[in-house]
């Protein structure tokens, strides 16, 4: 494969993730205005938002499993599609109900992308640590347009207009993919898929201590992503009295942020190790939660957000542990079931905070945020200074 075609599927599949991780984004600066058309809490708007960032981290390991038997080309488009008709239909939710019937159809479109996106790319490039996190920016730079365009869409027509910003998006990149990417050849294409899902298999490897630590650390920081990407917005509109454009302008600015530390961390966990750098990005989350709760500036708003971003930039480290352990022949199925049980656990942030939220305020709830990421980095702490070589 040559380097032109490389750059293509890098950028397509960074553009993909970036339609995905867009239709899900546009609700969050949406949420005050869901809610009061629904007449519905914090809490339950949260409840909706975590099914649907629950089912697309269930949807990671029948994703890999899908990828091994049919290829990544036809997931990913399949992917692509799902999405974009998911956003139709939660532009035209009737009722609250309906609003999370249709949030759980958007998580399974676009769950059924990163996990084979990710596969198919550490098959291409030698740099996986850089190569994973310039494909994970592709989220950032949805979470710097997409918070951003539906608000200013839903200020003139309403946020049902808000939410189709995930069709307007995903329906090219599908073109633009089909049109540009070639078929690509299944590596399982013969074996049944339940062979593949035989519940002794997961639990070996789920519990080899490595891949169990691992998992761990993804839990903690999927739980404070979820939280984030969620509530972040509502934090700065109802919770420190902002107006919704300097709140979604703060939103906007942790992705631009996430974007850009994203492929740094790649690239720098290829250079000083996985752990180390996984350091830095939860030592950066301690600094930025716990000045969000005591911030009293715009000034000081802005060097949370600016700390927070480099937090959430774990990804391209952890995720490229995970591609580090797992073998050539396990890495479809086996990275599709640890993302599904660390993003099943953490897509709970977004309910937890939002009922914390209700009780207790948001200082409270974003005190918790703080606290799981020292908890991170003891765990790290741990693992190297006690030598548990995990």
């Amino acid at each position: 494969m040559n380097w032109r075609y490389q750059r293509t599927a890098l950028l397509l599949c960074t553009f993909a993730f970036m339609a995905t991780m867009a239709a899900r984004l546009a609700i969050s600066p949406l949420v005050p205005a869901i809610t009061d058309d629904f007449a519905v809490s914090n809490a339950a708007l949260g409840t909706a938002l975590s099914l649907m960032w629950g089912t697309y981290a269930l949807t990671q390991f029948p994703s890999g499993i899908l990828g091994d038997r049919f290829g990544e080309r036809r997931v990913i488009l399949v992917a692509l599609g799902l999405t974009a008709i998911a956003s139709v239909l939660l532009a035209v939710s009737p009722s609250y109900e309906f609003f999370v019937l249709f949030t759980i159809v958007l998580g399974v479109g676009a769950g059924l992308h990163y996990t084979v996106a990710t596969t198919y790319l550490t098959k291409q490039f030698a740099d996986t640590g850089r190569a994973i996190g310039l494909h994970i920016a592709g989220g950032p730079v949805a979470g710097l347009v997409a918070p951003v365009a539906a608000t200013l869409i839903a200020v003139r027509y309403g946020w049902r207009a808000g939410v189709l910003l995930g069709f307007s998006v995903a329906a090219p990149i599908f073109v633009l993919f089909a049109w540009r990417i070639r078929p690509t050849e299944p590596d399982r294409p013969e074996q049944p898929m339940r062979e593949r899902a035989e519940l002794g298999a997961m639990f070996e490897l789920l519990f080899r201590p490595s891949i169990a630590y691992t998992t761990l650390l993804s839990f903690l920081c999927a739980f404070v992503w979820q939280a984030t990407a969620s509530f972040l917005p509502t934090f700065f509109a109802e919770g420190q009295g902002l107006s919704p454009a300097i709140a979604s302008a703060l939103f906007s600015l942790y992705f631009v942020v996430h974007g850009l530390t994203q492929p740094l961390m790649g690239a720098l966990s290829d250079r000083i190790g996985r752990d180390s750098a996984a350091i830095v990005t939860m030592s950066a989350g301690i600094a930025g939660y716990g000045l969000l709760v005591v911030a009293g500036s715009l000034p000081q708003f802005v060097a949370g957000v600016l700390f927070i971003g480099l937090a959430m930039s774990w990804g391209a480290p952890i995720q490229s542990r995970f591609m580090d352990l797992l073998g050539a022949s396990e890495r479809g199925t086996g990275f599709g079931l640890v993302r599904t049980a660390y993003m099943t656990t953490g897509a709970t942030g977004s309910v937890v905070i939002g009922i914390l939220a209700d009780l207790y305020g948001w200082d409270v709830s974003f005190t918790l945020l703080a606290g799981i990421m020292i908890l991170g980095l003891g765990i790290l702490a741990a693992n190297r200074i006690f030598r548990l070589g995990l």
